[in-house]
């Protein structure tokens, strides 16, 4: 019987089965990336619509010239995060991800909610690029001078209810993940190179126009308006201290902690683990390299934005766009349009894979149906998994108001984000000997600055989201105590492998030390 069955937030998942209990099984995962293929997966999901738009947003509402240092701040926290995922991928290769490292470390209370977080970012995040996708699509065909018909065209790139464009981009893409990782990446390929020529035509024609006397220009702090007496809608920190209000280092700040948002992904490039060829090595290194790649762009294109335009003069709807019309060069408009769909097709595609995983590992211990965990043998892919998930993230995106949700992919990704590090800090007390293909450098310096300035981003966001994301864990709780807490294939009630309806024998075997 496992360490801890009696009580389910002592027992926790041995080292030694993450990566060996399911081998050869059904429900396996075949290898499908290369060092690449990891660093693709990572700038695949990074750089969407949000290079776009992001910089110009906050610049002109929040943090003025000052952005460039909102992109440092949030690039440099990710980094630090990145580390830390770099280590506990590399000692333990699977898809669950940080769901996993915390089933090891902390027990399976612990790893519950972080995977219940998991769901909540990836999920969510679905849903709204989907949804940015289809304003995104709309824009760039009414730029094109195409013209849809009135039906179509009531239906077709809207904020809130039924989006026909929304519907398709998750549909076609879902088909895309179920039919397995290997069309998936081909696919991806494609479009994060023809997109990476898009953001190297904007910071390339944009540097043609840089005014360095944008960047000088030092906003006064000033309160935005609508916010002075609306403490839902106030950052928490704010609430805390009495101190609230845009520019100066205080919307610095905050600009940071919507900025995270468009870093969101390299993560996801752990959930790859399982599927990754000589993961130990080759998951840190696709992790680090791509949020460094898509750091290094993402400044570049704030610096280009806030160098072409004073910031007190950008549009917070299209600020690149139409600041590339002020400079006369209304083609780089399309060009911007173009970028910012395959931007974001890519970012879909890569989320789906991610939560696919994180779901599937979910329902291979049990926490969620172990029906779920099922590959397919025609498309070596968790089919059953995929489906649901895009089920569920068409109902999201179409009947839901996912744009204001935003916030809440944050919240629920820092939260992730410090378990890992606390992970890290932990791992290296009570599992010194694992072995491991990356060590995190200055530890647990670099663990404890990662929590602290994921703290810091937190306290930054608005009180509503934290309410949301309260009453979402709290939801989460129920679900286990309901379900998860006697259904985990540590509970010891029946072996781990018959309702995964293992059919080999070896598959039978490993799951009877588990009884």
């Amino acid at each position: 019987m496992p360490e801890g069955t009696s009580l389910s937030i002592l027992r926790r998942l041995p080292p030694t089965e993450v990566t060996n209990r399911w081998t050869g099984a059904r429900h396996g995962l075949p290898k499908a990336y290369g060092r690449t293929d990891l660093v693709v997966l990572g700038v695949g999901v990074m750089i969407g619509a949000g290079i776009f738009s992001v910089a110009g947003r906050q610049a002109a509402t929040m943090a003025g010239p000052g952005v460039i240092l909102s992109f440092m701040i949030a690039g440099i926290t990710s980094l630090l995060v990145a580390f830390c995922f770099a280590e506990l991928s590399s000692a333990m290769p699977t898809s669950g991800s940080a769901y996993t490292f915390t089933y090891v470390i902390f027990g399976e209370v612990w790893a519950w909610l972080v995977g219940w977080a998991l769901v909540m970012e990836l999920l969510l995040a679905t849903a709204v690029v989907a949804r940015a996708w289809s304003l995104y699509a709309a824009q760039m065909l009414a730029d094109l001078g195409v013209r849809l018909p009135d039906l179509l065209a009531k239906i077709t790139g809207q904020a809130e209810g039924f989006d026909l464009f929304a519907l398709f981009i998750l549909v076609v893409l879902t088909a895309v993940v179920a039919l397995g990782a290997r069309v998936g990446l081909r696919t991806l390929w494609i479009i994060v190179v023809a997109k990476l020529l898009a953001v190297g035509a904007v910071i390339v024609v944009g540097a043609t126009h840089f005014d360095q006397r944008n960047l000088s220009t030092i906003p006064v702090p000033a309160t935005p308006a609508g916010t002075a007496d609306d403490t839902l809608h106030s950052p928490l920190l704010g609430v805390l201290f009495g101190q609230t209000g845009a520019f100066g280092w205080f919307g610095i700040f905050a600009a940071s902690a919507v900025i995270t948002f468009a870093y969101i992904g390299f993560d996801i490039v752990a959930t790859a683990a399982e599927e990754a060829e000589d993961a130990p090595r080759s998951i840190p290194k696709g992790i680090i390299r791509s949020l460094v790649i898509t750091t290094i762009i993402y400044i570049a294109v704030a610096l280009v934005m806030v160098g072409m335009t004073p910031y007190d003069k950008m549009s917070s709807k299209a600020p690149l766009a139409n600041a590339f019309r002020q400079a006369e060069e209304g083609f780089m408009a399309h060009i911007i349009n173009i970028g910012a769909v395959l931007g974001l097709t890519t970012v879909v595609l890569v989320l789906l894979v991610g939560l696919t995983r994180v779901m599937f590992a979910l329902a291979r211990d049990g926490l969620f149906p172990r029906s779920l965990a099922k590959i397919n043998r025609t498309y070596h892919s968790p089919t059953r998994v995929t489906l649901l998930i895009g089920g569920v993230a068409i109902l999201l995106a179409e009947f839901v108001p996912v744009l204001t949700l935003e916030p809440l992919v944050v919240i629920g990704t820092l939260f992730v984000f410090i378990a890992v590090a606390g992970g890290v800090i932990r791992m290296r007390r009570t599992m010194p000997d694992l072995p491991r293909g990356f060590r995190v450098p200055l530890s647990p310096g670099v663990p404890i600055a990662s929590i602290l300035a994921c703290l810091w981003l937190l306290v930054n966001l608005e009180v509503i989201t934290w309410l949301y994301f309260a009453a979402w864990m709290a939801f989460g709780v129920l679900v286990y105590l309901l379900y998860g807490r006697r259904n985990s294939v540590l509970a010891g009630a029946r072996p781990a492998a018959a309702p995964l309806g293992a059919e080999s024998r070896g598959v039978e075997g490993r799951g009877r030390h588990r009884r």
